[in-house]
């Protein structure tokens, strides 16, 4: 099997994921098996107590050793709303439809949750996926109850709701008829071009305000951005969905995310330009983020995509960061603090309001919301 095909049949427990092949815990030798991916390890997480590494032994042992492909398991989740009461981020609610994301970003602050699983934040990440085939039927029963608060619902927070999987699955689509249908208000993330796809279902959304569409860009260099994010669109073709869906009614919003100080930030007024040309009328940025696993596999990749800068990088991250490579106290986790912090953030509002970026910040209506009748449930009287 090449390393672009998927192996959708991969069903085993957890258990099994973390000892089915290359082993979760195991560190990759040859660069070879990763082409096409933006992690080049998999190390164990921080839950696990052994870790193990390959090596050749002289035996050529590592050889015959294929790529990595993407393993899909399917599974039944219990829930599928998540809520956060985090002040650093703009939704209370969320819907993940996958667990882990073959984008392979290499700087993701989610792959640490694939730890929980007994799976590394590696390569395990972006190639060994879970879909949760009855999101639809646990997004209708979660809006029927009248416990409900209706709030946005953030589609795609530790993963891409339209990463290359959904094409097979269409989860998400399946998932925005339920919204469309009961006139509950989403937000959309994403790095991908499918979501064009669905422009029928946003399209409508948007005219009853209840819809928005954000992009993260972290450079316009298809070059860089291939070596960061092997497997997202590459930048123009997200600003090129940014002004199809901006020329259809749909709202939509440019996070430059990650900006990477001593890599992506001197591009920060440039993406900015771009996406307001296309359309896109707010704006947002967030600093570099590197918990737990990351800092390593980042530092890993920043080693191999940009040696000359990888130390410049870093010195500036940790400037901003209190001399370690993440803070992760509210208020400073998403923007950081110190001299080139203040930067950033003054370069970002001056672009912002020279260009007329969120003059009119958007509020996705609330009250239009019907909820689902399940088959068999009693209809409202009112």
């Amino acid at each position: 099997m090449s390393a672009d095909k998927r192996d959708v049949s991969y069903t085993p427990s957890y258990s099994e994921m973390a000892s089915k092949g290359a082993s979760a815990l195991n560190k990759v030798s040859d660069l070879n098996r990763t082409r096409g991916r933006g992690a080049a390890s998999n190390g164990g997480g921080r839950f696990e107590v052994f870790e193990r590494e390959e090596f050749d032994d002289g035996w050529e042992g590592l050889e015959d050793l294929p790529p990595f492909t993407t393993q899909v398991r399917e599974e039944t989740s219990k829930t599928i709303i998540s809520s956060n009461r985090s002040p650093d981020v703009p939704f209370s609610l969320s819907i993940n439809p996958y667990r882990g994301c073959e984008h392979g970003c290499s700087y993701c602050f989610a792959r640490p949750t694939h730890s929980y699983w007994g799976l590394s934040a590696g390569l395990d990440f972006e190639t060994k996926l879970t879909v949760k085939t009855n999101a639809v039927e646990l997004l209708e029963q979660e809006l029927a109850k009248p416990s409900h608060i209706v709030s946005p619902i953030s589609l795609g927070i530790n993963t891409d709701a339209y990463q290359p999987i959904e094409r097979d699955y269409k989860l998400t689509r399946r998932l925005l008829e339920v919204l469309a249908a009961a006139k509950h208000p989403v937000t959309i993330v994403t790095k991908s071009a499918l979501v064009l796809r669905d422009l029928d279902i946003l399209s409508s959304m948007a005219n009853q305000n209840l819809v928005s569409v954000a992009f993260s860009m972290t450079s316009l260099d298809g070059r860089l951005s291939r070596a960061m994010e092997p497997r997202a669109s590459a930048p123009h073709r997200r600003l090129d969905a940014l002004k199809q869906l901006s020329e259809a009614g749909v709202p939509t919003m440019v996070l430059i995310a990650p900006v990477i100080p001593g890599l992506t930030d001197h591009e920060m007024e440039g993406i900015l330009e771009a996406c307001y040309e296309a359309g896109v009328r707010e704006a947002g940025n967030i600093l570099l983020r590197l918990p737990y696993e990351i800092s390593d596999l980042f530092r890993d990749w920043l080693a191999r995509a940009a040696p000359d800068r990888a130390a410049r990088v870093i010195s500036l991250l940790q400037s901003m960061r209190g001399g370690k490579d993440y803070d992760a106290r509210w208020g400073t986790r998403m923007r950081g603090e110190g001299v080139y912090a203040d930067l950033i953030a003054r370069r970002f509002k001056l672009a912002i309001q020279r260009l007329g970026f969120n003059q009119e910040p958007r509020v996705l209506a609330r009250d239009l919301f019907d909820p689902p009748v399940l088959k068999g449930g009693q209809l409202r009287l009112f």
